[in-house]
């Protein structure tokens, strides 16, 4: 690669370790609407996009992709899957469902494989159809043993699974891309915030520990996933797929230790399965055919979701 893969590695791992503690920033807007701290994280993410994309000169394949209907059609779906994810995120971190969204990103590239089988005829290793039907009866045995059917986890998952997926059907670059979601649902956002402020109920008026907790939004939101995109185009696709359990790893953490959320035994027992999953997934990404298949190949897609 031309590329330095260990400056590659240090960009990634600062972006992973931003949003693994991402659910610190988010626990200080509990009090807050969620929907509005949603909204203003994408309003605030937009001047963050705009610096950065002209500053590194990755604007070329904008006006092309802009000057296409299909192109701004996935692309204004792509930023209402994520935005729904964002949202639904926000949600689960203030009302103590922290470890709902580790379990979430731990399920998250077992959802992306089997959405690349359903959708894209991509062919499961032994290994990777074993990591899916463990992590599936791990959903099973919340559900019925547990008593409750993991929406949170699955939602969170799902969009973003899919969100990935219809990404990768546009051609144009992570930094890029981004910019363009951002502003196509700019519009709304912004409608939505002035409409709050006008209206004397907005999140900004309650105090200016709140105003500048949205400000932050938009950078919290906006730097790792600029991190990523610059380190993923300098590692291998394997090094990047073990690198982004880091994140639920430590989002687990937090929620037991420092948010002391209560974890009963079906979720612990759900857990593990996950856990075996993942060590299968693992081990596929290093299984012979699937390694020679990602010697040297740089990854350009983002695959975190950047809570």
């Amino acid at each position: 690669m031309s590329d330095n893969p260990r400056s590659g590695f240090f960009f990634a791992l600062s972006a992973y370790l931003i949003w693994g503690t991402l659910p610190l920033f988010w626990k200080l807007t509990e009090h807050l609407d969620p929907v509005e701290v949603t909204a203003h994280r994408a309003f605030w993410s937009l001047p963050i996009a705009v610096i950065v994309c002209f500053a590194l000169r990755r604007t070329g394949d904008m006006l092309p992709a802009l000057k296409s209907p299909r192109k701004v059609a996935t692309l204004f779906l792509t930023s209402c899957l994520v935005s729904f994810n964002w949202g639904v995120f926000i949600w689960a971190i203030t009302v103590e469902r922290v470890l709902d969204t580790a379990l979430a990103y731990y399920i998250n590239p077992l959802i992306s494989v089997l959405l690349g089988y359903v959708f894209l005829g991509e062919r499961f290793s032994r290994l990777q159809f074993a990591a899916i039907t463990i992590a599936t009866a791990a959903v099973v045995m919340l559900t019925f043993v547990g008593g409750q059917f993991p929406l949170v986890s699955l939602a969170l998952a799902l969009t973003f699974g899919l969100y990935g997926l219809i990404r990768k059907t546009v051609d144009v670059g992570p930094t890029q891309g981004f910019l363009i979601e951002i502003l196509l649902i700019f519009p709304i956002v912004a409608g939505f915030i002035g409409w709050k402020f006008a209206s004397g109920t907005s999140v900004v008026l309650e105090s200016p520990d709140s105003f500048w907790l949205m400000i932050l939004a938009g950078p919290a939101t906006a730097t790792p996933l600029i991190l990523f995109s610059v380190g993923a185009k300098r590692l291998r696709l394997s090094t990047i797929g073990l690198m982004q359990f880091l994140v639920p790893t430590m989002i687990f953490l937090i929620g037991v230790y420092l948010f002391k959320e209560p974890m009963r035994d079906v979720q612990l027992a759900a857990f593990v399965m996950i856990w075996i999953a993942l060590v299968l997934y693992a081990i596929s990404i290093f299984h012979p055919q699937n390694k020679e298949r990602a010697k040297e190949k740089p990854s350009s897609a983002l695959t975190d979701d950047g809570q």
